[in-house]
């Protein structure tokens, strides 16, 4: 009895999750197609095909939902940005991201000053963006130069806005753009 028991919490336990999962993928997209963070739960909801009181059960309130699907997408991005050391790898993973979101985080930026759900994100991903370029870069940074002054210069070379100004409003195409971001960082490592 005992085993079937066990077994039936472990799947409850597991369609939760998956609920949550669901949950916060919908957050995600909703935020990229609309370029907003001004989602409505019931949007949410419908698309994860479940009720708002649902959603609600699982986070608590809204910003509850939002600093779940905050972390949620820190987690995916954290994964996908390459291991520390590997110079070549950590920009072309970077690039990756930017021309995946890189608009819609630029959007972001423009509104931080109006809502503090953006403005929360956005001080999340300059503080993640920092404490990535610190230890992807680690293993590889140039004794000659402080470390705080090599990781700034390296923040600059790889943020968003370099991405921007190099493809967007320099109009160059992403093989150029990750060929110039890392010729900055190898020149900041002092391998130019």
């Amino acid at each position: 009895m005992e085993d079937k028991r066990d077994y039936v919490m472990r799947a409850r336990a597991a369609a939760v999750e998956e609920t949550r999962r669901r949950i916060l993928r919908a957050v995600r997209d909703l935020g990229l197609e609309t370029e907003s963070m001004e989602i409505v739960l019931a949007d949410v909801a419908d698309r994860t095909g479940v009720t708002v009181r649902t959603v609600l059960r699982h986070f608590g309130s809204r910003d509850g939902v939002f600093a779940a699907a905050l972390d949620f997408v820190v987690g995916e991005v954290e994964r996908e940005r390459g291991t520390p050391g590997d110079v070549a790898g950590a920009v072309a993973a970077l690039v990756e991201e930017y021309e995946g979101i890189g608009d819609w985080m630029i959007t972001m930026l423009g509104r931080e000053g109006a809502d503090p759900n953006v403005r929360r994100m956005t001080d999340r991903g300059r503080a993640m963006h920092r404490e990535w370029v610190r230890d992807v870069f680690a293993p590889v940074l140039p004794a000659a130069r402080p470390a705080d002054e090599a990781v700034d210069l390296l923040v600059v070379a790889t943020d968003l806005y370099t991405w921007k100004l190099l493809r967007r409003d320099r109009g160059l195409g992403r093989p150029e753009v990750e060929q110039r971001m890392r010729a900055l960082v190898d020149a900041v490592l002092g391998r130019a």
